[in-house]
């Protein structure tokens, strides 16, 4: 059968598609060119309507961005988080987030750019010598990309320019989209990367016929930079890294199953494996560099990395101290394994076994971290003698702020990791008790003083149990709520030397009047290797860490199946009286709803067509090439909503009505989509689907118009915007009478 279908690009009739070396069929682009490879004059016209376009919905996008964008002249929502991030870049103060790094040093820049100085720490009503206003519009730009983004990635796709345009206006007309935009936040960059990569991603699939054009191979760079940039602003983007994945794996497995030369299909491989793995590796650990290298001074995140790069950091207190540890020295221990801390301990119980004084590992630096090391003859402290601690020695190790000496037995077990001893800190130096005696075994020396001794920050060692002959280990398991979350330390039964971080321990930092102080920062050696690994996997930690309390009450968070019906919205500011300036984080409710519809729709349309085909019968596309041009559209756009949402479901940490944002910006395109679909195939008269087009914006409009007082500020009382409140769960307006 002949196809009658509309041509989606400007309403002609769809061509026969054209195989290319690759097995591919070739659809008619969004900007056809001659065979000469010069634009046909079509095509200039179409530029210039799209460029109209385009200028239109970014002018349009702009203005509600930037609309009152000072009105609050306080710090609002996660501005105190981000905003304090970003004057970190300015002050080159080492911090630690569960963020990469990429779009708070975006922060920082227009902080940096609007004169800010640093000094101010976030909190309350902006001084008037930081430039809020500059600031809020430098983050607001990403925004305003969005809706440019949307028009040239549909026009991609070929997608209709009437169907273009109106998935831009929903992207314009998102109250939720809008909100999120007006403020100091990492939520613009990480959806202006999110669009980026899907319209360089369909900018490719349009080339596909073109391989190794220089068409094709700006489209796939494209996407790979994107997808680095991405990944570099929230761990969230790794989710669009996942849309592109699973694109390429179905390309592949395309080309293989069309018998697609082994030659042209490794060469194919090699492409993408350098353009969408190694370029977004390179961007992604490029931001980490240019990380470490502004952030030069101590900080309140030195505690989360290894000795051996806080002493290199400007300020530190590693950087100098006694090289060599001896007898009488006070130190801190730290375990080399990723998020265990200092060896701690505190004068609250264990609750059961022992029943002796706790012994832990904090994060944090604190002053019960601090233990003298004396020798298993009972050395006095004070004793003026500086003999240096050496691999094989028997120590003690005595907590300073209890008097108490770290001990173990075999009488009880751990009380988390029940396979290991207990450890605690129990008895004085001079009981000479066997069950306080540590034997020092080295096992790496990272310095070029390889002498046997015990270094402060570059000998790593194992502390032996002399009694049970156990390793004291902490391995990031964490006590119950009397051991305040921290990290349980046990003894390992161990028979031989071990290597394992848990079991590794190294001295953070060491006092000692009678030694001299030594320049430690050309000493100690680390690579940009180890901690951009080791920062990773704290932030993987800090992330984990962010749980949900279900026993209490938090009218922010939200679970992610109620996002999509907009069940729970976000107040943005903590007071909500009257005469306070007032942000509602709620969508478009028309916009989330028929978005939401369609992508649940949208699985049950495909097996439609696959069950009408399977017993023969006429199907909604004329053709399978018709369907394939429909599912190659449609595939991103569902896919990438899909891929953005469900994974929610699995995650356990704690999340937000905004954690919805890059899946609705997909859901939007789709919705447009879906709308175009449906108006060529059941409007026969070219003004009656425009006016189906003007009837969804007029209507995306009126919502948004509806609802603009809470996206643009309002400082009224919230009774006047009762009529607003359209579902029981929102809390814009609460009646105290009710309650």
């Amino acid at each position: 059968m002949a196809s009658r279908a509309q041509d989606s690009t400007g309403g002609g009739r769809l061509r026969r598609g054209k195989k290319g070396d690759d097995g591919f069929v070739a659809y008619p682009e969004a900007q056809p060119h001659t065979k000469t490879g010069a634009p046909c004059q079509r095509n200039n016209w179409d530029m210039r309507v799209d460029g109209v376009a385009v200028l239109f919905v970014t002018v349009l996008c702009a203005f509600t961005r930037l609309y009152q964008i000072g009105k609050r002249a306080a710090v609002t929502w996660d501005e105190s988080h981000f905003g304090k991030f970003g004057a970190y870049y300015i002050n080159r103060t080492f911090y630690h987030d569960v963020h990469p790094p990429l779009a708070k040093m975006l922060i920082g820049l227009s902080e940096y750019l609007s004169g800010h100085n640093g000094t101010f720490t976030f909190k309350g009503r902006y001084p008037p010598y930081v430039n809020y206003r500059f600031m809020r519009c430098s983050i607001a730009l990403f925004g305003v990309g969005l809706a440019p983004l949307a028009y040239i990635t549909c026009r991609q796709l070929n997608i209709s320019r009437k169907a273009c345009v109106l998935a831009a206006l929903f992207v314009v007309l998102d109250n939720g989209l809008c909100v999120m935009s007006r403020f100091v936040l990492l939520d613009e960059p990480l959806l202006f990367f999110t669009a980026a990569a899907l319209c360089a991603v369909a900018g490719f699939q349009n080339t596909r016929n073109q391989a190794f054009s220089s068409a094709w191979w700006r489209w796939l760079l494209l996407t790979g930079a994107s997808l680095g940039l991405v990944a570099s602003c929230k761990w969230v983007g790794f989710l669009a890294v996942g849309l592109v994945g699973l694109y390429t794996v179905e390309e592949l497995f395309s080309m293989y199953a069309r018998r697609v030369p082994a030659k042209l299909l490794a060469r194919h491989f090699i492409a993408r494996s350098l353009c969408l793995i190694a370029v977004p590796l390179v961007i992604y650990a490029t931001c980490f560099r240019i990380h470490f290298a502004i952030l030069n001074r101590s900080g309140p995140g030195d505690a989360k990395m290894p000795p051996s790069f806080q002493a290199r950091l400007r300020g530190s207190p590693l950087n100098r101290q006694p090289f060599t540890v001896a007898y009488s020295s006070q130190i801190t221990l730290r375990s080399m394994y990723p998020g265990s801390g200092l060896l701690h301990s505190h004068l609250h119980k264990y609750p059961d076994g022992s029943q002796q004084q706790q012994v832990t590992c904090y994060g944090h630096k604190d002053s019960n971290n601090d233990w003298t090391i004396v020798n298993s003859a009972g050395l006095n402290v004070t004793e003026d003698i500086a003999e240096a601690v050496r691999d094989g020695d028997i120590v003690s190790l005595v907590h300073k702020q209890s008097g108490a000496v770290l001990h173990s037995h075999s009488t009880y077990m751990a009380h988390v990791t029940a396979k290991d001893y207990e450890v605690t800190a129990y008895g004085k130096p001079e009981w000479k008790d066997k069950n306080n005696e540590w034997r020092v075994e080295i096992v790496s020396e990272q310095s070029a003083v390889q002498n046997g001794e015990l270094h402060a920050i570059t000998t790593q060692f194992n502390l032996r149990h002399v009694a049970t002959k156990c390793l004291l280990s902490a391995a990031a398991v964490r006590l119950p709520e009397w051991g305040f979350r921290q990290t349980e330390v046990s003894c390992s039964r161990s028979s031989g030397q071990s290597e394992e971080e848990s079991k590794l321990w190294v001295v953070e930092k060491h006092v000692n009047s009678r030694l001299p102080k030594t320049d430690m920062r050309p000493i100690v050696r680390s690579s940009f290797l180890r901690d951009f690994v080791r920062l990773n996997i704290e932030m993987a930690r800090s992330n984990n860490a962010l749980v949900p309390d279900r026993d209490k009450y938090n009218h922010l968070e939200s679970d992610p199946w109620t996002w999509p019906l907009l069940l729970y919205p976000m107040r943005m500011v903590g007071s909500w009286m009257e005469n306070d300036i007032k942000y509602y984080e709620v969508g478009n409710p028309l916009l989330w709803w028929a978005s939401t519809v369609c992508c649940i729709l949208f699985p049950l349309q495909i097996v439609y067509y696959f069950a009408r085909k399977q017993r023969q019968l006429p199907s909604a596309w004329d053709s399978d090439r018709e369907f394939q041009q429909f599912w190659d559209s449609a595939k991103l756009l569902w896919g990438g909503w899909a891929l953005h949402y469900l994974p929610f479901f699995l995650m356990g940490r704690v999340t937000y009505i905004h954690h919805y944002l890059p899946a609705l910006y997909f859901a939007l395109l789709l919705l447009a989509f879906e709308i175009d679909y449906c108006c060529r195939r059941l409007l026969s008269g070219h003004k009656l689907r425009i006016a189906a087009v003007v009837v969804w914006a007029a209507a995306a409009l009126a919502v948004f118009c509806w609802f603009a007082p809470l996206t643009f500020g309002y400082a009224g009382a919230m009774g006047d915007l009762k009529h607003r409140q359209w579902l029981p769960t929102w809390n814009i307006y609460i009646d105290r009478h009710t309650m």
